[in-house]
Parts: C-alpha cells; structure tokens; sequence
C-alpha cells in the first residue's frame, strides 16, 4: 500500500474523489488560510485542496487539507475511505506494534534534480503566506526536519524526524520552536553543550506515512523512519544528505539542509496554533540555510490548524492514541481496552479499562500522566470502564454524569510540566492536571447503585453490521 512520493497519494485522493482542484485565481492572504479553514468547517469526511493558480506566483502550485479528514487518513493507511475511526486506531495500533521495519536506502531521489547552493533566497523558492492573519510572519509548519543525537551518531533509532513549526526569519534564515519535551530539543542542548552547531534536513512535501511518523509520540530510541515502514507495511525509502550523516525521506518535493546555530536566539512569533490561541512570542534558536533540492515545478504543502478541528488535528489524533495504548498496555496489560486522545494533542486522554479492584482506574489514569507523551501533554485523563467506547462521546458523557462522584473520582495533582503552548499553564509549562475516575466502583468501594446495568438487545451488533454494509453501498 505504500505511496510512491506526495504525488502519487494526491493522485490516489484524486482518484478517490478526495481532492478538490482548484484552478481560479487566489490571493496567498487571506484565501489559503480561508480556504483551509473553511473545508475544515465542513465536516470530518472533507476532501484536500490543490490551488493551481496563485496571484503573484508562476506555476506554483499549493496543497493543504492532505490528511485533514478521516476519509484522507484511512486511504493514508491503505484502507477503504469509509472505515470508522475505531476501526483505523486498532488497525493503526496492529502496524504500530510490527515495527520497526528497516528502511531502504537510495542513492538520488527526484528532488535532486534541482540545487541551489549560492544566493539562496527562501522567499523566491518557497510560495509564502501566513496561514492565520496575527502571526507574526511566514511560517513552514509541515515540514519534516531530520536531527541526529550528537552523543550517539551511529544510532539509527536516535536520528529524529519531527514536525516543528519553522519562521521565515531571512532569505536563507528559519526559526524553529523546539519544545523541551521533544527529541530535537535534546540534540540542540547536546550540541549547544559542545559548543557545536546542530546539522538538520527539513523535507517539504513529503508523504503523509513519514508526516504522520513524525507526529507520533515514539520513545527517544524509536526511529520514525522504521515506523512509517511499518505504518506503510513496506520498507521506507530514505537518501543519504549530502552535507551531513542526515537520512532524508525519499519521496520529498523541496529539501533545506542547513544547521541550528548554536547560542543563538532571535524572537519567534506570534503564531495560531492548535490550542485555538495565539502562543505569542519567545526567544527561539536559529537555521542557517546552506543548501536547497527540489523537483522541477514543485508541490508545496502547507497545514491549516487553528481552533479544532483543522488537519492538524486529524494529523495528530490516532497517532497520539496508539503510542499511549501501547504503553499502557505494557504496564496493565490485561485490563487496557482503548485509548481516545485525539483532542487538542492529548491535553484530554479517554481510557477505557477494566477494573482489578477499587481505585484502579485511578492508578491507570497516573500511569498515563507519566508516559513520554503524558509528561508534557494528557492535562486531564478521564478513565471510563471496558464496555464505554472512549471515541463515542455520547457513551463517554453518560459515563461521566453516571459513574463520577466529585467528591471521591475528581484527583487533583498540583504543579506539573505542559507544553508551554497550553495557554492556560502558569507560569508557561507547569499546570495542575487532574484525573476523572467514571468506571463503576469496584469492591472494596461499594456507594452507588449499579448492580442492574440496561442491556442492548440480543442481535444488535449483527444489525449493525448489516445496517452499516446497507448505507456502505
């Protein structure tokens, strides 16, 4: 199932009626932010947008929106544009499981036809514009950038691919955001600790498997390129950087090869951001540019977020769920049913699990706190029992007015770290975070009445599924 390069999966949404051509003039502001927002309003099944004809710019060509709905995901996954979302997390979290999958190397890949190596001038290559109209200039925010651990170089797995977002500070010059709980930050501290500059790629229009990869929470030593293989169910294609021991995604459109300068921090912001609200603006560390690869005509790809839900949102939301799966799974491996963190980056975490005894859940809900992604994210954690399917928010609502008592299931934990984005941490990265208990109360705890819970009847699920085949044709 996997996508030749960026092209062949926009061919694919083509194909599938998920791609909708835009070849009318347009403005680079307001209409692509408009635009993005706008298909985002429209519903969960909405199609990617390809702008053919942008004033000022010849030939340039801009897509946003790729995986910006759960038709898009699934057909991301290889899987038919129908499938429900439950049925993409276990699908997705069975791939999950199977890697990693060792790549496969190249010698050239198509964005080579083109280098750019003197004079560099991003504002000439790149079809530029702000994406929400108070950020604080031009930003790349979907692009993959490649870092390697300084102490550890011949380590594949500690080679990261992230996305973050990325300033247009000059002609040859970005600046890029590395929040302190991902693996970039750890390389620039490392490399800053040296007194050295840190080497980075950055691939723009990449396939979504390696986008998606680079938006899931791994542990530090897990490789995103050996995930995306796996997500993929083939080896991924990578090409050897030329300015570094940097492995680049194969399939990319443009590619920066340039390095962080060390010790030096220019201000950065503000930008819309996921949360809804403006982050604001902070003293961020700097790339220089050194060179840049690219396709002939190449096809830039931008992402909308904002105010849920935007494809950020569909971008990070399955992909966020497994990894907290997985290693709840690890620690309570019988009991772990399904993990829905797909709101706001898991600042909101649904867990369904069985119950060993009283308190349990409770013990679930700080074990989530304390995975990699919970340290800096998972602000509230509501744990629902086995039989509540966490992506069905009606199920969830009912188990909260049901089965949570303020007074014993509300758990508060004061002062511990966020993401500094949060707008509600104060001081920025630290916030109380709080854990809800809706699971029915297990012996030793016995308050409430719940021994008479309401059945479906008999043959539901064999009516869903002929119902569901029904409306499918």
């Amino acid at each position: 199932m996997a996508y030749k390069d960026f092209r062949d999966f926009l061919n694919t949404l083509q194909k599938e009626n998920q791609l909708l051509t835009i070849d009318e003039e347009v403005k680079p502001e307001p209409d692509l932010g408009a635009a993005a927002r706008a298909i985002s309003n429209l519903g969960d099944n909405t199609p990617g947008l390809l702008f053919n004809n942008i004033y000022g710019y010849n030939n340039a060509q801009i897509a946003l929106n790729v995986i910006g709905s759960w038709s898009n995901h699934a057909l991301m996954l290889g899987m038919p544009k129908n499938t429900p979302v439950k049925e993409q997390f276990f699908e997705f979290a069975k791939r999950y499981s199977e890697a990693p999958v060792p790549v496969q190397r190249e010698e050239s890949a198509p964005f080579h036809e083109c280098e750019i190596t003197e004079d560099i001038n991003l504002f000439d290559i790149l079809p530029l514009f702000r994406i929400n109209q108070g950020d604080g200039g031009f930003y790349l925010d979907k692009a993959c950038v490649i870092s390697r651990d300084v102490t550890d170089p011949e380590h594949f797995g500690k080679q990261n691919v992230g996305i973050y977002r990325m300033q247009v500070k000059g002609k040859d010059r970005l600046g890029i955001q590395p929040v302190p709980q991902h693996d970039i930050a750890i390389h620039l501290k490392q490399a800053e600790e040296r007194g050295e500059n840190l080497k980075v790629a950055i691939a723009l229009g990449c396939e979504p498997v390696i986008t998606t990869a680079a938006s899931t929470p791994l542990l530090y030593d897990q490789s995103e390129y050996e995930m995306a293989g796996a997500l993929q169910q083939e080896p991924y294609k990578v090409v050897k950087a030329k300015l570094s021991n940097l492995d680049i995604p194969w399939g990319a459109e443009v590619v920066l090869e340039g390095e962080i300068l060390a010790g030096e921090r220019e201000y950065e912001g503000p930008f819309g951001e996921f949360t809804g609200h403006y982050s604001g603006g902070r003293s961020m560390p700097i790339i220089q540019i050194k060179r840049v690869y690219h396709r002939k005509n190449p096809i830039f790809e931008h992402l909308y977020l904002g105010m849920p839900w935007t494809e950020c949102d569909y971008m990070i939301g399955i992909n966020t769920c497994v990894p907290l799966y997985q290693q709840l799974k690890q620690a309570f491996p019988e009991e772990i049913v399904a993990v829905n963190a797909m709101y706001t980056h898991g600042l909101i975490a649904i867990i369904s699990t069985k119950s060993r005894y009283g308190g349990f859940a409770k013990a679930v809900g700080m074990k989530a706190l304390t995975t990699p992604h919970g340290l800096g994210y998972c602000k509230m954690v509501i744990v629902v029992d086995e039989d509540v399917d966490p992506f069905n928010l009606p199920q969830v609502m009912w188990a909260l007015s049901t089965k949570m008592h303020p007074k014993h299931d509300a758990i508060q934990i004061p002062n511990l770290s966020v993401l500094p984005l949060d707008p509600g941490s104060d001081p920025a990265g630290i916030t109380h975070k709080m854990i809800l208990d809706a699971t029915t109360p297990t012996a030793p705890e016995t308050r409430g009445h719940y021994s008479q819970p309401l059945d479906e009847p008999l043959t539901t699920k064999e009516w869903e599924k002929k119902l569901q085949d029904m409306l499918s044709k």
